[in-house]
């Protein structure tokens, strides 16, 4: 098959007007309070065999490559924007729900496949391990916007960030028959081997990629963001080729770069949040075409609804009860991050597993997980403003006050901060020597409704107002601690800070 310069032309445009409506669907969406990927994945069923566009296909192979590259972008992202410092005190219980917590959701889930739906075992334990993971998407962006506790959030955010490693062994290894020569035992190894490889193929890289480009001036800032991407999938692929996860590489591997001390991490932030926008439209509006609506009766949705409960209502908080061992929470912190199990397009995409294998029932697996995906994405999606109102676990909303970007200078072992005082910041009426900056940091200008301001110790700031502030590179993380401390507790705030006063989540 041939493809011209008129066809790239057709494609270019469609695929452009594709990707508006889209981007338009997260606004009606935010509007309505229904998630985004629902309105997605609608486009991707109009576009296909069954829509009137009519668009054929069936390439389960492609979409089970394109599916992960995608995971891959959504979960390097992830790695890019979470904070460190707010995910360690639950990471325990984060690793733990991405694997205990995914072993008992498989087993609960395929004992309730067989006995009331009456699928044979391998196609039983093939659909709990592929309902089983939550989606990082899904959890980033939902549970992002909502005021919770970061004992929460980080708790979710690294389970949807870890989890999608062990459930694509253990998909891959049962659709291609390999359980039954390998054995429980040695397929639990395999599963175990690939995630602490593939942990530290993505440690290894993070690491060395955060040294590198802290010690190279690129020619343009725009450089920063494609390199800081292209180290993540760097481990990605590394990883891989040493038959490691790729998804815990790329993930772990990100979280580093993320929460290191790098040049123009605001841009690189918002570049792989663009990309990962991007990657999650064209993930689900691909899964949309893959469905073939005529294959949707009413044993798929009765199937699909009997699936969703046994996930929802035993599988998911039994895991999240066996899982809270390693770090004790109270009852509703638990119940509040058993309804949280966010599913989205990781378990669609796993469903192309056992379609490119031409694994036998694939095709009735990938409508039951589309069905359940999408009831009950509208079932828990918009309930979780209510549910942590109702559970007691939401808390006021902290809005950030104090935005700081930054970039190196060459010649001297410095960095230029860029620093704007958002209308939250506690910084507004605060004078320049009242910042107490470490010894050596100095605010050099106030830009202010277009005015640049040399700025003396009494020079009071205001809301809007951009300072450009030089530190040298080994107070750099100092400097910024101690900025958003002003911003947050105005000018009484403490030098350090102190721990003990701060809320405890």
């Amino acid at each position: 098959m041939t493809f011209d310069v008129h066809q790239l032309d057709v494609f270019v445009l469609v695929g452009a007007v594709v990707t508006l409506a889209a981007i338009l669907a997260v606004r009606v969406s935010a509007g309505v309070g229904l998630p985004s990927l629902l309105f997605y994945l609608f486009i991707g069923v109009l576009l296909g065999e069954g829509g009137p566009f009519g668009i054929q296909f069936d390439d389960a192979q492609l979409a089970h490559a394109l599916g992960f590259a995608a995971l891959a972008i959504i979960l390097a992202e992830g790695g890019l924007t979470t904070d460190w410092r707010q995910m360690r005190p639950s990471v325990r219980l984060g690793t733990s729900l991405a694997t205990v917590g995914v072993a008992v959701s498989v087993a609960v889930v395929a004992v309730g496949a067989h006995f009331l739906l009456g699928l044979p075992w391998e196609l039983a334990i093939l659909l709990g391990a592929i309902c089983s993971p939550t989606d990082a998407a899904a959890v980033f962006s939902v549970l992002r916007a909502l005021p919770l506790p970061k004992r929460l959030t980080g708790a979710l955010e690294a389970e949807s960030g870890l989890n999608d490693a062990p459930t694509v062994v253990l998909v891959g290894i049962i659709s291609t028959g390999a359980v039954g020569e390998s054995g429980l035992l040695e397929t639990g190894g395999i599963i175990v081997f690939e995630l602490i490889a593939g942990g530290l193929v993505g440690a290894a890289c993070g690491v060395a990629g955060a040294w590198v480009m802290r010690r190279v001036a690129l020619p343009s800032s725009g450089l920063y963001p494609l390199a800081v991407l292209c180290l993540a999938f760097t481990a990605y692929g590394a990883s891989s080729a040493l038959h490691a996860s790729g998804f815990a590489a790329i993930y772990v591997a990100a979280l580093i770069l993320g929460n290191s001390e790098l040049p123009h991490r605001v841009a690189t932030r918002s570049f792989a949040e663009g990309v990962a926008w991007l990657a999650q439209i064209g993930l689900f509006v691909m899964l949309g075409l893959l469905l073939s609506p005529g294959r949707i009766d009413l044993d798929t949705v009765v199937q699909a609804l009997v699936t969703g409960l046994v996930l929802t209502l035993v599988a998911r908080p039994l895991s999240v009860l066996v899982s809270s061992v390693v770090q004790p929470m109270g009852p509703r912190d638990l119940a509040f991050i058993s309804w949280a199990g966010l599913r989205g397009a990781v378990p669609i995409v796993l469903a192309t597993i056992p379609l490119s294998e031409g694994v036998a029932g694939a095709d009735q697996i990938f409508d039951i997980v589309f069905v359940m995906v999408v009831v009950y994405t509208l079932l828990t999606g918009p309930m979780l403003p209510w549910v942590a109102r109702q559970l007691g676990v939401a808390r006021r909303s902290e809005p950030r006050g104090l935005d700081v970007e930054a970039a190196p200078l060459d010649r001297v072992a410095a960095d230029l901060l860029q620093v704007t005082i958002a209308s939250t910041s506690k910084m507004h009426g605060v004078e320049v020597g009242e910042l107490r900056l470490p010894p050596g940091a100095s605010v050099s200008l106030v830009i202010r409704s277009g005015d640049v301001l040399v700025p003396e110790r009494r020079t009071v700031l205001r809301h809007g107002d951009d300072l450009v502030v030089v530190t040298p590179r080994k107070l750099r993380e100092a400097t910024e601690t101690r900025l958003r401390q002003v911003s947050e507790n105005g000018r009484l705030a403490l030098w350090l800070g102190d721990p003990s006063r701060r809320e405890k989540d």
